[in-house]
C-alpha cells in the first residue's frame, strides 16, 4: 500500500500521540510506501519556527521514512479544481490539501491525516480526534 503523509499526521508522529502511534504502527510495516509532498516540508517548518522544535531532525526522519516529492505543475492546476469542488461541502478547504488529493488522484493510494477537513472522504487514514 501507497500512503501520502500530510504534515498533521507527522506532527502527531513527532509528539508521539494517538494519531501518531498509527502512522508509527504503518512505518513499521516494511511492505507499505510512503510520501510526502514538499509543500508539506513547508508546514512542518513553520510548525517548527512556532514551537522551537528542530526542522533539520525532522526533516531526516521523512527522508528516511518517506520519498519527498515535488509539487509539479500539473499538481497545482488540479489542486484549483479540487478544491473547488471540495469547497462547495467543505468552506475553508486548503489548498495543500487540494495537492494531496491531487496526488492521491495519481496515484491511487491513501492519505494520512488528522485534518478535519478529510473526514468523510474516500482513502483517508483520519489519525485526529473525531
Amino acid at each position: 500500500m501507497i500512503y501520502l503523509v500530510d504534515s498533521w499526521a507527522w506532527i502527531e508522529y513527532f509528539i508521539g500521540s494517538k494519531g501518531g502511534f498509527v502512522l508509527k504502527k504503518l512505518l513499521d510495516n516494511k511492505n507499505h510506501k510512503f510520501i510526502t509532498m514538499e509543500c508539506t516540508l513547508t508546514e512542518l517548518k513553520s510548525y517548527c519556527l512556532r514551537t522551537g522544535n528542530n526542522f533539520n531532525q525532522m526533516r531526516n526522519v521523512l527522508k528516511r521514512n518517506s520519498v519527498i516529492l515535488p509539487v509539479l505543475n500539473r499538481h497545482w492546476l488540479d489542486a484549483a479544481d479540487i478544491r473547488h469542488e471540495i469547497r462547495k461541502k467543505v468552506k475553508d478547504f486548503g489548498l495543500i490539501d487540494a495537492i494531496l488529493v491531487a496526488k492521491q488522484n495519481e496515484l491511487k493510494c491513501m492519505i494520512i491525516s488528522g485534518d478535519r477537513h478529510f473526514i468523510g472522504m474516500k482513502n483517508i487514514v483520519y489519525v485526529g480526534d473525531k
